[in-house]
């Protein structure tokens, strides 16, 4: 059994300015987790509300049990890949990254479940997910398997996913390929617009 211990409490986290960059939570919160290991996920929405539906899926991640958010990115805008410019609406991207004690397996089911829960919500017949939640990266993993491959296999050559990863965690590694910000220098962020006008929150 683990005994945490505390240091003299701190000001209260709720009544500080939050800033625009970055959100992250308390350490504070892993008390609620043994062993937790630290997953990077990557969220991303074209239809209906785009800002409110990448909030509910970070709310719904932080409603799963064994799961913590830990920190949220700001908000990129992109283009959708493989499409007419013009035939579908933009794409509202996010980084989270959570510490949980879910097996990869489960956290995979846990994202599916969200999308398949915001397309019901949602109910909209063209285009593509109302919500996409992609496992980034899992602790150090490398997996080759047809169910889930980790780290993402195209990680390393999406901007949308790299930059947003970068503010939440700048020395961060892509396993198997290097450091994040390397490997975002050398495709560049083209297409890849911050929207400092657009906040998403941390759980509470």
């Amino acid at each position: 059994m683990t005994v945490f211990s505390h240091e003299s409490p701190q000001s209260d986290p709720t009544v500080q300015p939050v800033p625009a960059s970055v959100v992250e939570q308390v350490d504070a919160a892993d008390v609620t987790l043994s062993n937790p290991k630290r997953a990077v996920i990557s969220l991303g929405s074209n239809l209906g509300n785009r800002l409110e539906t990448l909030q509910g899926a970070i709310d719904a991640l932080e409603d799963t049990p064994g799961l913590r958010v830990k920190a949220v990115s700001p908000v990129y805008e992109t283009e959708p890949w493989g499409v007419a410019p013009g035939s579908q609406p933009s794409y509202f991207n996010a980084v989270v990254v959570v510490k949980t004690t879910l097996p990869p397996t489960s956290l995979l089911e846990r994202g599916q479940a969200i999308e398949e829960a915001f397309d019901r919500v949602r109910e909209e017949r063209w285009g593509p997910r109302t919500i996409d939640v992609d496992i980034v990266a899992y602790a150090d993993l490398i997996v080759d398997d047809p169910v889930l491959t980790l780290p993402h296999p195209r990680a390393h050559e999406r901007a949308f996913v790299l930059a947003p990863w970068h503010d939440v965690d700048p020395e961060a590694q892509l396993p198997g390929r290097g450091p994040v910000a390397a490997l975002l220098a050398a495709i560049g962020r083209e297409g890849v617009l911050p929207r400092p006008d657009l906040e998403l929150r941390l759980p509470e």
